[in-house]
């Protein structure tokens, strides 16, 4: 019942502002963590969860550059118990929605973070010159942008699925509920991720920066 959860969470979300689009985008690079994947295996029907803004913000990206090539990556994470890569959800959400098919590349082997980055390059093979959007949930920017930059793929980050409101409304009463535990739980988990990455070499900072900014840290 304390602003904590907003403050943990609004840290890393605040870490990549949105930026301002180019005039051309050559691809848009979607991370999954977007659908319930048990529903959709038990159900027979894909199923968005708490993520789906990446989902709808790609879709409105895809809209507003109709030559972008849209990649989605995410295999099945699952360890314990068989479940369905959440690309094959993207194969029939996407055209449902009303994106092309043909514009829609699925990578379907990564089971986290790093290997959405190195499976995605080798699937999206950037040109010098190329600007690749890449779409995540804002508190996980932070460590998709170094897995990235350490797997040599230069992205445009384009945060969403903001779970925090901004300036002084984080700290309104308003936001002190029980919904805060939730938020302290993504966090840490965040967090953890963050530095088990840098630790083991999956990024390439505790805490990513924007290029600006990286480079004064330099």
């Amino acid at each position: 019942m304390t602003p904590l959860g907003i403050l943990m969470m609004s840290i890393l979300e605040n870490r990549f502002p949105r930026p301002n689009l180019p005039a051309r985008v050559t691809g848009i690079v979607v991370l999954g963590g977007s659908f319930d994947t048990k529903i959709a295996r038990t159900r027979n029907l894909p199923e968005l969860n708490e993520a789906a803004d990446r989902i709808t913000t790609a879709l409105s990206l895809a809209r507003r550059f109709p030559e972008a090539r849209v990649l989605f990556t995410g295999g099945s994470a699952a360890m314990l118990e068989e479940d369905i890569a959440e690309t094959d959800l993207a194969r029939q959400m996407f055209p449902d929605l009303g994106l092309d098919p043909s514009r829609l590349e699925l990578e379907d082997q990564a089971r986290n973070t790093e290997e959405n980055a190195r499976y995605s390059r080798a699937l999206a093979r950037p040109a010098p010159g190329e600007t690749w959007l890449l779409v995540t949930s804002a508190y996980h920017m932070p460590r998709s942008v170094g897995c990235f930059r350490q797997a040599g793929f230069e992205v445009l980050p384009y945060p969403t699925d903001y779970q925090t409101p901004g300036g002084a409304a984080a700290y309104s009463p308003s936001t002190a509920t029980i919904r805060n535990v939730e938020k302290v739980h993504f966090a840490i988990r965040e967090y953890l991720g963050l530095a088990a990455y840098w630790l083991t070499g999956k990024t390439d900072a505790l805490f990513p920066a924007p290029a600006a900014a990286a480079e004064e840290i330099r």
